[in-house]
């Protein structure tokens, strides 16, 4: 999933930013790390990283190691997330809305030795925005970024920006790079945070931190962290339960609720602030007619789809945001109809059968599930859907370039509702992959990227995503539940309404 912070992933993103997951091996080159000792705390996740550069992926499973790797200016509460001190111990903004001011802290220092200040935040500001590397977007309204003096940085944008802190701390993709370190380092594979591990190595098994100890905010608890990836969420469940693993966050949905009584793992929940969706290709006919992308809508039924990818631990949403958010809209204009989808065909001029090839990767494994269920419904009323389940890496190439009929997947770690619409649907938006473009799409959320007033900002992203929704730019699904597990006796960890996961408070039991 990109993590846009979604996710796509991812996206929660975010995050993503998509929810993303995995890509090809990575070796750091920067030797061994603490894998397998007695104070490793070893976390079984479904993917591995794509890359390392927090700036370029939008891959989630590269965000779960960087996320103990790097810095932000600010950073999401993990029970509201609200925006709270990180790198910056505070923040002002001027009368007008058009100047933000962050006074940095000053007993930071990078992985590799050098004191963090100011012109660190505006090489890597600038970084993004200059390279337009992958969440330039969210600096739309910034026109500079300068370095007041070592410890002040000042932001200065061309109209009011209420969610700055959240465009600037929502996820690591936002990370805070040493000066030159794009050109000093091969950020693909190597990382130099300011946060409590440091990447030591990855490969096609796992990947491995190791404690930093001279961590600003005081040294980890475990000596360090090793990602195993296993794919198959009932493999992951085994490895908790026979002590080979600590925590895992690949948990088959199906034993959840069995899990409860199961003394052998604790098992967490709690409502996310993802959503899966799938999307069709503008550029790919006949998927450019908005009538056949409004049948395929209305044949699906996301509460067979949501019980047989989740099993109850998501609820069906026919918009992004999950209900007990305050920006949630109720829109559901679509009911799981195959005779009224068969008749918007018709009324299309298009002959069945149609052919749609829908991408999916089985290092998520519910998007393969959700996909034939899917490919089951709208079978009936001619649509032939062929289920393409590729490794992650794929995925993210051929989206990319362009080269689907439809995929489906989910975006992680949204904090505002900019995060949920804006890159996917502006028009030639960053995330942007099926071709949308509605000029009063366009014009809503380019409005209510800069309203103040939150009732008046809700009221537009309302506006945004019904248009969204009837042009079936996105085909939304359900918003999940986050689910984890850890071994009993394992304390300091906090599981996150946007799927961050933090090791550095955590002991082994």
């Amino acid at each position: 999933m990109r993590a846009p912070r979604l996710l796509f992933l991812g996206t929660a993103g975010a995050l993503a930013l998509t929810a993303c997951s995995g890509g090809e091996s990575v070796d750091t080159g920067n030797g061994g790390g603490s894998s397998g000792g007695d104070n490793t705390l070893v976390a079984a996740v479904s993917a591995q990283p794509d890359q390392f550069d927090p700036h370029v992926t939008s891959a989630y499973p590269s965000f779960q190691v960087l996320e103990n790797v790097y810095d932000t200016l600010v950073v999401p509460n993990p029970e509201d997330l609200t925006m709270e001190p990180s790198l910056a111990t505070d923040w002002e903004t001027s009368d007008d809305g058009l100047t933000w001011t962050f006074t940095l802290r000053d007993d930071v220092t990078f992985h590799d030795g050098s004191e963090f200040d100011a012109a660190d935040v505006v090489y890597s500001y600038d970084r993004i925005i200059d390279e337009e590397l992958n969440n330039a977007y969210r600096f739309a309204n910034v026109e500079s970024v300068t370095a007041v003096d070592p410890t002040t940085v000042e932001i200065q944008v061309s109209q009011p920006t209420p969610n700055l802190p959240a465009l600037i701390g929502g996820f690591k993709g936002m990370a805070i790079l040493p000066e030159g370190a794009a050109e000093e380092y091969d950020l693909t594979t190597e990382a130099v945070g300011t946060g409590p591990f440091t990447l030591e190595s990855s490969d096609a098994g796992s990947t491995e931190l190791a404690a930093y100890e001279d961590y600003w905010g005081g040294a980890p608890s475990v000596d360090g962290v090793e990602f195993r990836y296993i794919t198959e969420p009932a493999a992951a469940l085994t490895a908790l339960e026979n002590g080979e693993v600590q925590w895992t966050d690949n948990v088959p949905p199906q034993q959840i609720e069995s899990l409860e009584g199961n003394d052998q793992v604790e098992l967490a929940t709690t409502p996310s602030v993802d959503y899966w969706y799938m999307s069709m290709n503008y550029a790919r006919e006949p998927f450019g007619n908005p009538a056949v992308r409004q049948a395929i809508a209305t044949a699906i039924d996301r509460g067979a789809v949501t019980e047989a990818a989740r099993f109850g631990a998501a609820e069906p949403n026919q918009t992004a945001i999950p209900e007990d958010s305050f920006f949630y809209s109720d829109y559901a204009p679509y009911d799981a109809d195959p005779a009224a989808a068969e008749q918007l065909l018709q009324q299309a001029g298009v002959q069945t059968p149609i052919s749609m090839g829908l991408m999916v990767t089985d290092e998520f494994p519910e998007t393969v599930t959700a996909a034939q269920v899917i490919a089951s419904q709208l079978e009936p009323i001619g649509i032939d859907v062929d289920v393409q389940t590729v490794d992650f890496a794929t995925w993210l190439d051929r989206q990319s370039q362009g080269d689907f009929d439809a995929f489906l997947l989910g975006w992680l770690g949204n904090i505002d509702p900019f995060d949920y619409y804006h890159a996917q649907h502006i028009t030639d938006g960053s995330s942007n992959y099926q071709g949308y473009s509605n000029p009063e799409v366009d014009r809503l959320l380019t409005a209510a990227a800069s309203e103040t007033d939150q009732d008046a900002r809700k009221d537009l992203y309302d506006q945004a995503a019904q248009l969204i929704v009837d042009d079936a730019s996105y085909v939304y699904l359900y918003n999940p539940d986050v689910v984890q597990a850890w071994a009993p006796g394992l304390s300091g960890y906090t599981i996150r309404p946007d799927k961050a996961i933090n090791f550095e408070d955590v002991e082994l039991p």
